[in-house]
């Protein structure tokens, strides 16, 4: 099939990702509004009426909109009962995540950033390792990088597997099932007898540890409000960030008094305890968690009427061929998707090169033991660090100065970039500054120092250009995001098998400059979507999609806001109302409280898309 019929083929099967990916993605935010109750109370009143029916929904007449409950919040497919659609019992349902006391969010959000940083820290490790994994099995270092290899492209398999299975069943099976596996094929990896028996079992490792990668901000989502989810996933990141410099900072020394062999057990004893961790994490997902509660409803009750709007789920096989399709082909027809994906690749790629160029630079120029090259990324790791702190600065004086976007009240994804535009001129200042500082006579701290605007750019250009797609794309977000995951997997999989050749070639100095040079040659990438990003995400045929759809829901919610309140005036005498039925006015004010109470994707997608 051509690419253009893929692609067709594609959107037509996610004709109801409006309606379901982007009602999940953004249940966090409207599950605590009222509108889809609103409208919903409407639809179940008629319904009832019509098919003469005793409702299941309290309303106070004289209570203010925002605080009518009700079990229903869209309207039903076919031959359902509005009335029986289980969902939250109100804004303050204890089963919400949004609603879990702060002590056991913080609880789950510290947990979610050890396991990540577990699963992470393993990929990295193993390069301190590598001179005992050489002269155990008689390889050369291009080999013996092959285990670096592996596990990045087992990242990259597992994360198109990761997202339709925890929509099918949730995201604690999934973690739960995803570290346990990782945890039991590092065991073959210790014990191996042959290079063949590490390289297998890291891959499937790694297939198995990509859930945790892929869908830890996910769980973020689900339980941070919009307020405060951008400092929430800082914090989250600490994990994932930091353990790429974490693996070869304690795995120096663990080669050097243990072995290559011990940096498997001390990973594999580090995932037992997260694995101990996320007994302790309930699920966050809310289709899950009402999927669960309408099935127990229906158990308990023996009455099959019970039903939950995220009970008709796409089947397994089409989760997976749109999961494992739409990416790709976003990568190739989208415009943001093919600039950001080849330039957040070269910068993950020489990242991921830097592992294999730092312990070769300190133990052989500078002749430091494989304890001491490992606090060597101690640069990159406070470089991290210092981004992640300042978040909340660059969110108040950066993002937050720009105009609000009319379409949302919120500042336009070109925001985001701001901060990349910056953190490109970073990036490429520490590659050459690290590069004619990396050898002697020069003091050791200067390249150590070179690593912080190294990795406080690395590290801005991951969070804000991930939140840069997310906040273009909607609810095609998690496409763009795989497909670029699975792109700069496998780009950081591939280039450091040069590094031996480029280093031996051109040296230390020169190799570090033709690094930084390509690093440079990107810097235009942010620059142009700074500027003309409005206009490139307007040719986009998806984002076009996406805001007209919105704008419907906008238009159909609206209309039947104004049906509920001249319903609500026909049911009150004339002499109290002051007013002549069909000659109802809102007041403007009360009108756009009413009408921008809930999230616009909430109450009527499923009719819209039918």
């Amino acid at each position: 099939m051509s690419l253009p019929g893929l692609r067709e083929e594609i959107e037509k099967d996610s004709a109801d990702d409006i309606s379901g990916d982007q009602n999940e993605r953004s249940h966090s935010e409207s599950q605590q509004s009222s509108c889809g109750t609103e409208v919903a109370s409407v639809r179940s009143i008629e319904y009832e009426k019509e098919n003469n029916l005793t409702s299941k929904t309290s309303y106070n007449k004289g209570a203010p909109l925002d605080k009518v409950r009700s079990r229903v919040s869209i309207g039903p497919a076919e031959g359902q009962d509005p009335a029986f659609e289980v969902d939250w019992d109100g804004p303050d349902d204890p089963e919400n995540p949004l609603n879990w006391s702060l002590g056991y969010k913080s609880m789950v959000v510290a947990m979610m950033s050890y396991c990540t940083l577990v699963t992470v820290l393993y990929s990295t490790s193993y390069t301190s390792g590598i001179p005992g994994v050489m002269e155990s099995f008689g390889i050369s270092e291009t080999v013996a990088l092959m285990g670096l290899t592996t596990f990045l492209l087992g990242l990259a398999a597992g994360s198109l597997i990761a997202a339709p299975m925890s929509e099918m069943v949730g995201r604690r099976p999934v973690y739960l099932a995803s570290l346990a596996l990782h945890v039991i094929f590092i065991l073959p990896a210790a014990l191996a007898d042959r290079f063949e028996g590490i390289l297998v079992p890291r891959f499937f490792g790694a297939v198995a540890a990509a859930a945790l990668v892929s869908n830890a901000p996910g769980t973020i989502n689900d339980i941070a409000s919009e307020k405060y989810r951008a400092f929430v996933f800082s914090i989250w990141g600490i994990g994932p960030m930091n353990g790429p410099v974490v693996g070869p900072l304690i795995g120096g020394w663990i080669f050097q008094y243990a072995g290559w062999r011990w940096l498997n057990w001390v990973v594999m004893i580090a995932g037992g305890v997260g694995f101990c961790f996320l007994l302790f994490v309930k699920e966050t997902y809310a289709p899950t968690i009402l999927r669960r509660r309408a099935r127990l409803r229906r158990q308990e009750t023996q009455d099959p009427r019970w039903w939950s709007r995220y009970d008709e789920k796409k089947s397994a096989l089409q989760l997976l061929k749109v999961n494992l399709s739409r990416p790709f082909v976003m990568a190739v027809t989208e415009p943001i998707c093919i600039f950001w994906d080849i330039y957040i690749a070269i910068v993950y790629a020489i990242l991921y090169l830097c592992f294999f160029a730092y312990p070769l630079l300190f133990s052989s120029y500078r002749a430091w033991s494989p304890g001491l090259t490992g606090l060597s990324f101690c640069g990159i790791g406070l470089g991290s660090l210092l981004l992640i702190a300042s978040e909340p600065l660059l969110r108040r004086f950066v993002i937050d100065r720009h105009k609000p976007d009319p379409d949302t009240g919120r500042p336009p994804p070109e925001a985001q970039v701001a901060i990349i535009c910056g953190a490109a001129l970073l990036i490429p200042l520490g590659e050459l500054w690290f590069a004619w500082t990396c050898t002697p006579p020069t003091h050791w701290i200067w390249p150590l120092l070179a690593g912080l605007p190294f990795a406080f750019g690395n590290t801005a250009l991951f969070i804000y250009g991930n939140n840069y797609m997310l906040q273009s794309y909607g609810v095609y977000a998690a496409s763009a995001l795989a497909g670029n995951a699975v792109l700069r997997s496998v780009a950081g999989a591939t280039l450091p098998l040069a590094g031996p050749a480029l280093y031996g070639k051109l040296g230390p100095h020169w190799a570090g400059t033709l690094l930084g040079l390509l690093e440079l040659a990107c810097v235009p990438i942010p620059f142009v979507f700074y500027r003309y990003g409005a206009r490139i995400r307007m040719r986009s045929g998806l984002i076009r999609r996406m805001q007209e759809e919105r704008s419907r829901l906008e238009g159909r919610r609206e209309s039947v806001v104004m049906h509920r309140l001249e319903a609500e005036v026909k049911a009150e005498p004339a002499s109290q109302t002051g007013a002549a039925v069909g000659q109802i006015e809102v007041e403007p004010e009360r009108k756009e409280e009413i009408v921008g109470s809930g999230d616009l994707e909430k109450g009527l997608v499923r009719e819209i898309m039918a």
